[in-house]
């Protein structure tokens, strides 16, 4: 198990952006299974996190300044950074976000790819049919994606 000693907090400068990077304040952070097999020396899907490097993983996040001609200071986006108050990325890794449409949290949850894992998993593997039983774990969203294809749950 994990404990208070295994990680650990630094402060640093906030980084300048350059040509086609944004400096990016992280508003939310994902926390996903898939974050176990990063914290693991062995071979995975997702490539370790070395020692004394940041955590990296789904954030949304706002532009504090850009040079980047697509995003501006204010803009609201999903990336991949790391699990720290500011940083910098390419602009063209960045997914912009519109808060008018759904909480912007929702990026990290189900509108993000924790919601569409079980959107996939359940239409396109589990293929279920109308008036049939469909089972899921409620932490998923996935009762609510069985009442939407019609199914008893």
């Amino acid at each position: 198990m994990p404990k208070a000693s295994d990680f650990r907090l630094e402060e640093s400068s906030i980084p300048t952006p350059a040509g086609g990077q944004v400096l990016c304040k992280t508003l939310y952070l994902s926390l996903d299974p898939y974050m176990r097999g990063r914290m693991s020396p062995s071979k995975s899907y997702a490539p370790s996190v070395e020692i004394n490097e940041v955590m990296t993983g789904g954030t949304v996040g706002e532009v504090i300044e850009s040079k980047d001609s697509e995003f501006h200071a204010g803009d609201i986006f999903f990336g991949y950074g790391g699990w720290q108050d500011y940083w910098v990325l390419k602009g063209k890794t960045l997914n912009k976000v519109d808060p008018d449409i759904a909480p912007i949290s929702t990026a990290t949850g189900v509108l993000g790819m924790p919601g569409v894992t079980a959107y996939t998993g359940l239409l396109n593997i589990g293929n279920p049919k109308k008036k049939r039983n469909c089972c899921g774990c409620p932490a998923w969203g996935a009762r609510r994606l069985c009442r939407w294809s019609d199914c008893k749950n």
